[in-house]
C-alpha cells in the first residue's frame, strides 16, 4: 500500500498560514519530501511553488478538501534550516506571512511551473570546475589601523558585531578582502567549507567590487546577487551560493536573503545607506537582518561606514558594537580635501554655479584634473512656470510637479510615470514665455558646456544610464580619464575611487536643512561626506595643491556645515543623538507605520481611525492618522499613522495582535505596515 502524508506547504499569498496538501508515494514522487523542498501544488484555479515546512501524519481538513502535491523538485537540495529560520524571524518581526516572505526570496525561475530552467543549470553547474583555492592574489601592504582591523575581524569567534569606522579612502575594502582571504584559508586548512557575504547599497557599485574581488581571489569561486540580473543569470548564481559551490557572494540586499549553507562572514559596506531599506512589499532592512543572521549562525558581521548610521553609532557608543577606527587615507600622502563654503548670497550663481567655483574648475582642466558637480536631483528643472498667471507644471495624479526633461522635450513625473508634452502656451491664461524653474543636472550639463566648451563633460544619473550596461560603461570612462567634468547624483557619490579627481563641487544643498523629515540632517551630512570623499585620493603630487570640496549655500553658518568642514562625524552623530533622545526619536523609540491608501483621502483617514481604536494598546503610544507627505500617487490618496514604543518586544506583542485584528476587518482600502520605518 503507498505511504500517504500532508505536508504543510507555505505558499506567496496574504494569508498568514501553512496550506494542507497530500503527498502518496508514486513512481514520479518515490521518496518522502524534506522540509525546505519545493512543490509544485494546485491552488485555486492555477498552480504554484510553496516551501515544504512541516510533514505530518493527517490534516484538520476534510479529506475531500485535501488536494494532492502535483510534483516535488527533489533534484534540487533542500533550503537548509538555518535559511527558513531566517525568512520565519523576518516574516514574525515584520508582521507578515512566512510564504509572503521565504517564497519571493527565491530567484523567479526557481518558482516557474515548469522545472526545465532549473533542470537546465542544475546540468551546467555540475559541468563546470568549481575553484576552492584560497589562496590569494598579491595583496598590498596594510598600514597599522588596517593590519589591525583586518586581524580583529580574522580572530573574530562567534557572534561580534563589529563597526568599521574609516574616513573616504582609508582603505576599507582593503580590510575586508584581506580578512576574507584569512576565513577561507583557515577553514581550508580546517577542511570545513566557508563562505563570506558581502554586501553593497547599489547596483552599480557591484561591478568594480566585484573586479577587485576576482583579481584578489583568481581561485575561488565567486557569485553575485541583484536585481539587474537577467532571471537565469541570477538563478545561476543563486544555486551556486545555495550549493555551497561560490565561497563569496557579493550583492545588493535582496543577497541577504540568498541560502548561504557555510556562512562564516558578513560584511556590509556603507552601512548607513538608505537603499538597505526596502521601499516595496516585503519593508525589510538587509542590515538588520544581516546582523540577525550573524546573530543567530554565531559568526561576525562588519558594518563599514565613514557616516555610520545613527542606530549603528549609538550600538557601538553603549558598547554592543566593537568600533575599529581608520583615521587615515591608505595611499601614502593622500589627505582628506579641504571643504570650503561659498556663500550664494555674496556670490550670485550664474547657470547655477558661483564665480569661485567656475574658477576652481577652469584651473583643473588647465592641470589636466578631474572635477565632479554634485547635485540630487535629475531632469532639466524642478518645474516650469507662468510669470504672468503664476500656473506650475503639476502632475495631476500626484502631489508633486512635473520635472522637465528637455533634451526628451517632455515633462515627466518621477513618482508615477506620467509623461506630457512640453505645452506651447501657459494652459491658463496662454502666456508664451514659460520658464523653467530651478536646475537639475541636465540643465547643470548645458551650462558647463556653454562655459567650457571643449571640455569633455559627462553626466550620470537615473536618466543617462537607462540601458543595461550603461552605468558600468560611464564609470569606467572617468576611471580611464576620459571625462575633464562629472555630473552627476547620488549615484557618484559613494564607493567610487576617482583616482584623478580633484574637486568636487555641491550644488544646491540645502533644501535638505529645513525638511519635515527628522533624518533628513544626517543624510544630508552622510551625503556631503561621502561626495567629498570622492576627491583626493591619489598620492598628493608634490608641490601639489591639495583637493578640494566647494559647497554652495546661502547658510554658511550652518553647524552641519561646520561639521562637514572639520570632517567631524563624531560630534555631529553625539550632538543629533542627544537631541533625538531628549525630543523621543529613533533609536531611542520603537516605531511602526501603518500607511492606508484610497480613492479618497477621508476614506484612508477613517480606516486608520478604527485601526488606531480596534483594541487596547497599554504602553504604545498611537499618534493621530495625517495624510502622508506626498499624499497622491497616480490618483491614489495616502494617509498614515503612527505607532510608537519605549520596549520593541512591547511594540511586537501589540503589532502581531494588530495585524490579526487589521486582517479581518472589512475595508475598502489597501493598508500596508512597515516596522522601523525610514520615511515618515
Amino acid at each position: 500500500m503507498a505511504t500517504t502524508r500532508i505536508l504543510k506547504i507555505a505558499l506567496d499569498t496574504p494569508l498568514d498560514r501553512y496550506f494542507d496538501y497530500r503527498w502518496t508515494e508514486s513512481p514520479e514522487m518515490p521518496s518522502l519530501p524534506a522540509p525546505g523542498q519545493l512543490a509544485l501544488v494546485p491552488f485555486g484555479r492555477r498552480s504554484i511553488v510553496g516551501i515544504v515546512v512541516a510533514i505530518e501524519d493527517s490534516s484538520d481538513l476534510p479529506a475531500d478538501k485535501v488536494k494532492d502535491v502535483l510534483a516535488v523538485r527533489t533534484q534540487l537540495p533542500p533550503l537548509p534550516p538555518q535559511w527558513m529560520a531566517l525568512c520565519g524571524f523576518a516574516a514574525d518581526y515584520y508582521q507578515r506571512p512566512f510564504g509572503e516572505v521565504a517564497v519571493p526570496a527565491l530567484p523567479k525561475n526557481l518558482r516557474a511551473l515548469q522545472s526545465t530552467s532549473l533542470d537546465r543549470a542544475l546540468k551546467k553547474l555540475a559541468k563546470t570546475t568549481v575553484l576552492h583555492d584560497p589562496a590569494p592574489a598579491d595583496a598590498p601592504v596594510l598600514n597599522e589601523a588596517q593590519r589591525q582591523a583586518a586581524d580583529t575581524i580574522a580572530d573574530a569567534r562567534g557572534f561580534a558585531p563589529l563597526l568599521l569606522y574609516g574616513v573616504t579612502g582609508s582603505g576599507k575594502t582593503e580590510v575586508y578582502l584581506q580578512a576574507a582571504a584569512r576565513v577561507l584559508q583557515e577553514s581550508a586548512q580546517q577542511q570545513a567549507p566557508a563562505q563570506i557575504l558581502i554586501l553593497v547599497p547599489e547596483i552599480n557599485l557591484t561591478p568594480q567590487l566585484e573586479q577587485n574581488v576576482r583579481q584578489r581571489f583568481p581561485g575561488v569561486a565567486i557569485a553575485t546577487l541583484h536585481s539587474g540580473l537577467a532571471e537565469g543569470e541570477r538563478m545561476t548564481n543563486w544555486l551556486m551560493a545555495h550549493l555551497g559551490q561560490a565561497r563569496i557572494i557579493l550583492g545588493t540586499r535582496l543577497a541577504i536573503t540568498a541560502s548561504l549553507p557555510h556562512l562564516k562572514l558578513i560584511i556590509v559596506d556603507e552601512e548607513h545607506d538608505p537603499s538597505y531599506k526596502q521601499q516595496e512589499g516585503l519593508r525589510y532592512s538587509a542590515r538588520d537582518l544581516a546582523v540577525w543572521r550573524a546573530h543567530q549562525l554565531a559568526i561576525p558581521i562588519v558594518l563599514g561606514s565613514a557616516t555610520p548610521s545613527f542606530e549603528t553609532w549609538q550600538h557601538a557608543q553603549s558598547g554592543r558594537y566593537r568600533r575599529l577606527e581608520l583615521r587615515e587615507r591608505a595611499v601614502k600622502d593622500a589627505v582628506l580635501p579641504k571643504v570650503k563654503l561659498i556663500d550664494m548670497e555674496r556670490d550670485k550663481p550664474s547657470a547655477g554655479l558661483t564665480s569661485n567655483l567656475i574658477s576652481a574648475l577652469k584651473l583643473r582642466l588647465e592641470r589636466g584634473e578631474q572635477s565632479l558637480l554634485f547635485l540630487n536631483r535629475r531632469g532639466y528643472a524642478p518645474v516650469i512656470a507662468c510669470d504672468a498667471c503664476g500656473w506650475v507644471s503639476s502632475c495631476s495624479r500626484c502631489t508633486a510637479f512635473m520635472v522637465l526633461h528637455k533634451p526628451d522635450q517632455r515633462l515627466r513625473c518621477h513618482h508615477c510615470g506620467l509623461e506630457q508634452r512640453i505645452p506651447r502656451a501657459c494652459p491658463t491664461c496662454g502666456n508664451i514665455d514659460l520658464q523653467p524653474l530651478g536646475r537639475g543636472t541636465q540643465r547643470v550639463e548645458e551650462g558647463l558646456q556653454q562655459i567650457f566648451p571643449d571640455a569633455r563633460i559627462m553626466r550620470i544619473d537615473a536618466d543617462s544610464t537607462r540601458r543595461k550596461g550603461t552605468a558600468q560603461a560611464a564609470f569606467e570612462s572617468v576611471h580611464r580619464g576620459e571625462v575633464d567634468i562629472l555630473i552627476g547624483t547620488q549615484m557618484v557619490a559613494k564607493g567610487h575611487d576617482f583616482r584623478h579627481l580633484t574637486l568636487v563641487g555641491v550644488l544646491n544643498p540645502d533644501t535638505a536643512l529645513f525638511s519635515q523629515d527628522y533624518r533628513a540632517s544626517e543624510r544630508l551630512f552622510a551625503q556631503l561626506m561621502q561626495v567629498s570623499g570622492r576627491a583626493g585620493r591619489a598620492a598628493r603630487k608634490e608641490g601639489g595643491n591639495p583637493s578640494e570640496v566647494l559647497i554652495q549655500t546661502r547658510y554658511p553658518q550652518h553647524p552641519l556645515y561646520a561639521a562637514v568642514m572639520g570632517h567631524d562625524y563624531e560630534r555631529f552623530a553625539d550632538v543629533l543623538l542627544q537631541e533625538r533622545q531628549q525630543a523621543g526619536l529613533p533609536p531611542f523609540i520603537y516605531q511602526a507605520l501603518l500607511r492606508a491608501e484610497a480613492r479618497e483621502l477621508q476614506i484612508a483617514i477613517e480606516f486608520l481611525q478604527q485601526a488606531a481604536t480596534c483594541m487596547e494598546h497599554p504602553g504604545i503610544i498611537m499618534n493621530d492618522p495625517i495624510p502622508m507627505t506626498m499624499t497622491r500617487i497616480a490618483n491614489v490618496e495616502r494617509a498614515q499613522l503612527l505607532v510608537e514604543s519605549h520596549s520593541r518586544p512591547a511594540l511586537q506583542a501589540f503589532l502581531k495582535s494588530w495585524m490579526a485584528e487589521l486582517r479581518v476587518m472589512k475595508t475598502r482600502v489597501k493598508w500596508s505596515l512597515e516596522v522601523d520605518p525610514v520615511e515618515i
